[in-house]
């Protein structure tokens, strides 16, 4: 999730700017009805196409590369993964007052994870960890871990450092300062990734989940899609799963001791770093966040 500044300006987003973009720039679709996708997240506003598309824009100017990023990658990842992601068709250009690239994509049915029908299910949290080891799997060969492009290079945990010791103590009064401290600083204090660098997905939580009669269908929102160490995207471990099904995630990944411990300091940074953001004017957030931190220090 995006942190939102004081500075950020957001874009007026409504269906008569949509309708314009869509039938000025992809005519072949002009005229399909609209049909507003609510709640979509922090970073976008996402509209159905029709019945087979969704178009997605950025609210704000942190996710305004997502759109060429998953029209880059994700055609080429989606024959590899066990479980459906959405395929891009086109990115639109900045038009009408909407000053940022846009996206059509093919759409997805499903409802969104939720943890009371999931948090206990060891075969979901299997199904997590073999399709997180299909993306760590993939190897284009365009791409060598000497020329990533700096769009796909994943940023050190300790480059949250700041961020999340301030996060720490505006929360104190809600959260445990002291377990959280103790578990930032073992994480930064973890022996880093020492192996070639592999793909992560990068927001790996709950809300990026879909599911079809109460089975995984589908993973979306690959806007901080990279390569380098794979434990951030443990992180579903803390947002989705309770202690047994996490056993069996972590057992089916063969993750070790230090990855484990960075995979919980970026569950506990990102999940700090959405609560002090958002927490407060979004419920849904609030509780989704406060579970990932307190399941984070649980371990």
């Amino acid at each position: 999730m995006a942190t939102e500044t004081t500075t950020d300006t957001r874009p007026e987003i409504d269906a008569a700017l949509v309708r314009r973009l869509v039938d000025a720039q992809f005519p072949q679709w002009a005229g399909l009805p609209l049909e507003l996708v609510d709640p979509a997240g922090s970073d976008h506003v996402i509209y159905r196409l029709g019945e087979e598309l969704s178009v997605r824009l950025p609210r704000h100017g942190e996710a305004i590369r997502q759109a060429e990023k998953e029209f880059e990658w994700l055609p080429r990842l989606a024959p590899h993964l066990p479980l459906a992601i959405p395929v891009p068709v086109g990115v639109g250009e900045p038009a009408s007052g909407y000053p940022w690239p846009w996206a059509v994509s093919r759409w997805l049915d499903g409802e969104v994870a939720t943890v009371e029908a999931l948090a206990d299910s060891s075969g979901a949290a299997v199904e997590l960890a073999e399709f997180l080891l299909a993306l760590q799997r993939f190897t284009p060969e365009d791409l060598s871990p000497g020329n990533i492009p700096e769009d796909l290079t994943g940023r050190p945990l300790a480059d949250r450092d700041h961020a999340t010791r301030a996060a720490i103590a505006q929360v104190a009064g809600v959260f445990d300062a002291t377990a959280m401290t103790e578990l930032w600083d073992a994480a930064l204090a973890a022996p880093a990734w020492d192996r070639p660098p592999v793909w992560f997905h990068g927001d790996f939580h709950t809300g990026n989940l879909l599911t079809v009669d109460g089975r995984l269908s589908a993973v979306i929102d690959f806007g901080e899609l990279g390569i380098g160490d794979p434990a951030r995207d443990l992180t579903i471990a803390f947002t989705l799963m309770s202690a047994g099904s996490r056993a069996a995630f972590r057992a089916t990944l063969g993750v070790d001791d230090a990855t484990w411990t960075r995979g919980r300091g970026w569950a506990l940074a990102t999940g700090l770093n959405a609560y002090t953001s958002y927490a407060s004017v979004n419920p849904r957030v609030a509780a989704q966040t406060s579970r990932q931190i307190t399941q984070a220090l649980i371990g």
